[in-house]
């Protein structure tokens, strides 16, 4: 029994030892083979951070968005209901000549849908691009407050009539 815990603690050494070297390999080469393609290839683009929050003073929902890197003319805006779609593109550098070290500024097409948590006015929507910053303005949508009394009918049915009619 000792002998068998000691080859399977050997074992686990080992790769334990291979994890280890694995990871290293990673940070040492970057991104190489996945631009290569050599390793598999991860999901195409990326998805910026974005900061949501609301005022009170007008009303409104404000989306800012980190898209350093992308010319304004490579951005998209829509808003569906609830949700504010971010589309664009982000050109990679020309790699030409260059051997890199470390890569970690993504690159490619990418969608974000935003969820807001209220009704906005998307046609009074404002949006600023400036710094590397896409800031989008939505004024809330009031709530409708108002009520309404609905009359309830009743069908009278005539006596000695057909109901059916």
């Amino acid at each position: 029994m000792g002998r068998y815990i000691a080859l399977m603690s050997r074992e686990r050494d080992l790769f334990a030892n291979f994890e280890r070297m694995r990871r290293e390999m990673d940070e040492l080469f970057g991104d190489v083979f996945q631009r290569s393609g050599i390793a598999p290839r991860r999901r195409a683009g990326f998805s910026p951070a974005v900061d949501v929050y609301y005022t009170d003073e007008p009303p409104r929902a404000v989306v800012t968005a980190e898209l350093a890197g992308i010319d304004a003319d490579q951005l998209e805006l829509e808003i569906q209901g609830r949700e504010l779609v971010l589309a664009g593109h982000r050109r990679s550098a020309d790699a030409e000549g260059r051997i890199y070290q470390q890569v970690e500024i993504e690159h490619g097409a990418f969608r974000r849908v935003v969820q807001l948590g209220t009704e906005v006015r998307a046609d009074e929507a404002k949006a600023v691009y400036e710094d590397g910053l896409l800031r989008v303005e939505l004024p809330l949508a009031e709530r409708e407050t108002s009520r309404r009394s609905v009359p309830i009918e009743v069908p009278r049915t005539e006596p000695g009539g057909d109901e059916s009619r």
